[in-house]
């Protein structure tokens, strides 16, 4: 089996793939004071609830954004799984031409993404990245990385809001009726929800309007789902999008068998 591990700023998410089947998934939390030891009974742990020894993960790739975590989790693989992970990097092979001032400063999530994109969808697209930050990406209808932008996450601006107005409370994330309400949690629920909703609809629209023609729109991280119901420029939300992209570029970086 396969395991593949998505490491971003505040979640980890893991999946277990049989070939090309997703059979568990798992999102945790992003702790790079953790050792490699509380790691690795994490995921033991993680494996033995869903009934699978670790002997059975053949291979291990890895898209972190978190250096400090590679240093967790590149050792963590060869003590408990006896595995050299693939780390998503320079020199791997993705099979996507990346147009990029710099190549090396685009992250490895984003890259991920926008391969499992391309290969499922086919098609000119903007990928919708609802993570600790947002991230806004094009590719090209020759499945050509192409750019895109960043945004502060939903998370990051909800947080700088409760933090900064002393009188204002912690607020659950989530659509009020409308956007003119009778009470403060309500209204900030409204601006908060509404407000960046309006922020991805006009980030993917100026984006439209660059491009030329109509990109098909596809949304994925965390928070994708509670966004998406208001963000009017989504046309599809696809949770699992980084965990598939990993399993593809694994395949792609196989050692093809001699004939």
């Amino acid at each position: 089996m396969l395991l593949v591990i998505d490491v971003g700023n505040t979640n980890t998410v893991l999946g277990l793939y049989a070939g090309e089947e997703l059979i568990h998934d798992w999102r945790i939390r992003t702790v790079i004071d953790h050792t490699v030891d509380e790691y690795g009974a994490l995921i033991l742990n993680l494996l033995k609830n869903s009934e699978i020894g670790a002997q059975s993960v053949g291979s291990i790739i890895i898209s972190c954004v978190v250096p400090p975590m590679l240093n967790i989790l590149d050792p963590l693989c060869q003590k408990y799984f006896g595995i050299e992970p693939l780390i998503v990097g320079p020199g791997v092979k993705t099979g996507m031409p990346i147009f990029y001032d710099n190549p090396r400063e685009v992250g490895a999530d984003r890259i991920v993404n926008a391969v499992a994109a391309y290969e499922k969808y086919r098609r000119e697209m903007i990928i919708v990245d609802f993570g600790t930050a947002t991230t806004f990406d094009y590719i090209s209808k020759k499945g050509e990385y192409m750019g895109g932008c960043i945004a502060p996450g939903i998370m990051i601006s909800s947080e700088a809001l409760f933090n900064r107005a002393a009188k204002l409370p912690r607020v659950e994330l989530c659509t009020p009726r409308s956007a003119i309400t009778k009470d403060t949690v309500s209204g900030m629920q409204a601006g908060i929800m509404y407000g960046y909703a309006g922020l991805v609809d006009g980030i993917v629209a100026r984006m439209k309007s660059e491009i030329g023609e109509a990109a098909f729109v596809v949304a994925t991280g965390g928070l994708a789902n509670v966004v998406a119901r208001e963000a009017k420029q989504i046309d599809v939300v696809d949770e699992r999008l980084t965990l598939e992209g990993l399993r593809i570029i694994f395949q792609r970086n196989r050692p093809q068998p001699h004939s």
